[in-house]
């Protein structure tokens, strides 16, 4: 435990200011957990994503979501910050349902977000569909471990 804070409202996924914590090195939020109370941080690389699991996915181009997936795999590109340019992915259908592949990895990415898919093919910038991120599969973390700063005592 590194220190205290006064409720998980007051953090996002991603957030580096205003922590209320020191350490040698800057910290980020890399994950909220409401049912402990606590505010895990750690390292920018902890940020990186490399899979995302979605819900409630809207498919907008042809043929259906099914068809486009009965390869197993779609080449897609996909914006979950709307702030940076869409990444190249692969979006297919996984055990818990829809799952979006990140060749490069993406940082900051939080449940509850959208993800949009846009087509892949070169010159094009048609959007395919998207929903919203039900989960995220960490990249491997680098060798510092992140660290929770739980909720002040009620």
């Amino acid at each position: 435990m590194l220190g205290s804070h006064a409720g998980i409202i007051h953090f996002t996924v991603g957030q580096r200011r205003g922590l209320g914590v020191a350490a040698g090195h800057p910290l980020y939020v890399v994950r909220l957990d409401a049912s402990a109370r606590r505010v895990v941080v750690g390292p920018r690389e902890a940020l990186r994503t490399s899979r995302i699991r979605l819900r409630d996915v809207n498919w907008l181009g042809e043929g259906d979501l099914d068809s486009a997936l009965c390869a197993g795999w779609h080449e897609v590109f996909v914006k979950v910050r709307s702030t940076r340019p869409p990444r190249p992915a692969w979006l297919s259908r996984g055990a818990e349902g829809v799952e979006v592949d990140l060749i490069e990895g993406e940082e900051g990415v939080s449940p509850g977000q959208a993800c949009v898919f846009y087509d892949a093919a070169e010159g094009q910038a048609r959007v395919l569909g998207g929903g919203f991120i039900r989960s995220a599969v960490p990249a491997a973390l680098s060798a510092q471990p992140a660290r929770a700063v739980s909720a002040a005592p009620a």
